[in-house]
């Protein structure tokens, strides 16, 4: 299992923003989680409007919190009303259950989340999964 250096949180990010510009989707923002839900690296492209680090982070935060991307835990959240708001209070509302948010794996195990916002939560997503990608991980949105 490899740990997600801020090198490699670079490399995730710089991959995400290049496969944004090929698929000329609107200014991302994408941030790099640690196993912990602690940021190893934020960015945000110019013309990214406010509140993105709090949505990325909430799709990423949201994915580590119940082990699985955020677009099973959409998919949660519409089955399983009580569940989301349970868990939205005990993590201070922080969880954010729309696609954009990716597990990151390494040997399959979980070591770190993707969360990407600014375009819509589909094209988040691809970004996301592009990224990790290119930096020699295994993506997991759900």
């Amino acid at each position: 299992m490899s740990p997600i250096t801020l090198a490699k949180a670079n490399a995730i990010i710089e991959a995400a923003f290049a496969k944004a510009k090929e698929a000329d989707l609107k200014p991302l923002s994408v941030v790099v989680l640690d196993a912990g839900g602690h940021v190893i690296a934020f960015q945000k492209q110019d013309g990214s409007s406010m509140l993105r680090f709090e949505i990325a982070s909430g799709k990423a935060y949201g994915a580590l919190a119940v082990g699985m991307g955020s677009r099973k835990l959409e998919l949660l959240a519409k089955e399983r009303p009580h569940f989301m708001e349970g868990l939205s209070g005990v993590s201070g509302g922080k969880v954010v259950p729309v696609p954009g948010g990716v597990l990151v794996r390494s040997g399959g195990q979980i070591i770190g989340a993707v969360g990407i916002t600014g375009d819509t939560s589909d094209n988040d997503e691809l970004a996301a999964i592009a990224g990790i990608v290119a930096a020699g991980f295994e993506a997991d949105g759900g």
